[in-house]
């Protein structure tokens, strides 16, 4: 999985996490956050192209962001933003028009502000 610096609400001039993993790969996507115990504070993990997420096999709820397809300056919109997601919940709800998923600990929706309609950019 690649890194890239930050994930930061442009709307709120907020930051999600500091330090972003990507998931690119089916495989990587697939995979996502099982097998480990927790997700540092600041800490996310981009799902490339995806619409929805699932939580099977996870240890720890999440919070998720779904992002649209970027704009020109890279930059995508918000389409939901899901609040302490449960462990062993199954498959979460697919959000249409969906490009991708930002997957946080838990608090950093409510800490950063960030609500559909919002303006994320990723790097």
């Amino acid at each position: 999985m690649d890194a890239a610096p930050v994930a930061r609400n442009e709307t709120r001039d907020t930051l999600l996490a500091t330090t972003v993993e990507t998931a690119a790969s089916l495989w990587a996507r697939f995979m996502g956050l099982m097998g480990r115990r927790s997700l540092p504070a600041d800490h996310a993990l981009w799902l490339t192209g995806t619409n929805g997420i699932h939580m099977f096999f996870m240890r720890f709820p999440i919070d998720a962001v779904f992002l649209g397809k970027p704009h020109a300056d890279g930059s995508r919109t918000v389409l939901a933003a899901k609040r302490n997601v449960r462990p062993w919940t199954g498959l979460v709800p697919l959000v249409r028009g969906a490009a991708g998923v930002l997957e946080l600990p838990v608090g950093a929706i409510e800490a950063s502000g960030t609500v559909a309609g919002d303006v994320v950019r990723l790097g």
